[in-house]
């Protein structure tokens, strides 16, 4: 029987290439050096279609065990490659990956439906290692604050957090016009929740700050041209939905725009940086 994905499941699939790409090995080697000896305690926030579990767990040494946090249980059914079925704040028994470590150690992963932004120090405390991939722009202050409370302590990599900063070539007099009105919607309230979006990871950096926890950071730019031009159509198809949503004026000019970049991606001609940032905190 065919599994018939969701956009959003098809559009995590779509951009899994550039995030591998784009995610900072440095930081990845600070990570083994504070992990300790052993089978090894992973838990995933976010996790998606399981695209962290899926680039980092070759990168880590010895036996791992994933637990993987996610609001949509067909999403983690993917990611774990499991019948759907988890209820909320229940953990599904392990399953073995066909993944494995980078000395050829066994993968486990579990899953768990629950609102990250509801965890506790408690519900990570086996944690050996915190992860999350395209996170925290998601967040509002408040639920930063709590997931911060809640990782301060145990070594934290959260990786791929846009920062506001775009750039295309060729460049077009209407680029940043878009980009601020982009960025003005990944600030918008949701629900009585302000999303931080592009501010997030300062906010998160402060957060561990005032918890006494050091921080690295390093960048993780989406670099896209002519090799990834489907990406590169649908990135800019949602990147500019999302300015006119914010910006409806927007949308007399953005029709003509909107033909001219496309044509240029189809073409293999237009390239795109999308910045982000990793950042290690503990």
């Amino acid at each position: 029987m065919t599994t018939v994905l969701s956009p959003f499941a098809l559009w995590l699939g779509l951009r899994e290439g550039a995030d591998a790409a784009a995610r900072s090995g440095e930081l990845v080697d600070a990570v083994r050096e504070r992990l300790p000896a052993g089978p090894l305690t992973i838990h995933d926030l976010g996790s998606g279609t399981g695209s962290m579990l899926r680039w980092l767990a070759p990168l880590l040494p010895g036996p791992q065990h994933w637990t993987l946090y996610d609001r949509d249980p067909e999403l983690l059914a993917l990611a774990a490659g499991v019948a759907p079925g988890c209820g909320p704040d229940a953990t599904s028994a392990p399953v073995t990956s066909p993944l494995t470590a980078a000395d050829g150690a066994a993968v486990t992963v579990a899953t768990r439906c629950a609102d990250l932004t509801r965890l506790t120090d408690a519900d990570l405390a086996e944690a050996d290692l915190i992860t999350a991939s395209a996170l925290l722009d998601m967040l509002t202050a408040e639920e930063i604050e709590r997931v911060v409370a809640a990782c301060a302590g145990r070594p934290t990599l959260f990786m791929i957090s846009v920062v506001g900063r775009v750039r295309l070539s060729p460049a077009d007099p209407l680029d940043a016009e878009i980009a601020g009105a982009f960025n003005d919607h990944q600030r918008r309230s949701v629900d009585g929740r302000r999303l931080l979006g592009p501010d997030a990871v300062t906010a998160t950096v402060e957060a561990f700050t005032r918890h006494g926890v050091p921080v690295l950071t390093r960048p993780s730019p989406w670099r896209l041209g002519a090799e990834q031009a489907e990406l590169t159509a649908e990135w800019f198809r949602g990147w500019l939905g999302a300015a006119c949503e914010q910006r409806p004026e927007l949308a007399r000019r953005a029709a003509g725009y909107a033909r001219r970049r496309l044509a240029e991606a189809a073409a293999g001609r237009l390239a795109v940086l999308v910045e982000h940032e990793d950042l290690l905190a503990g």
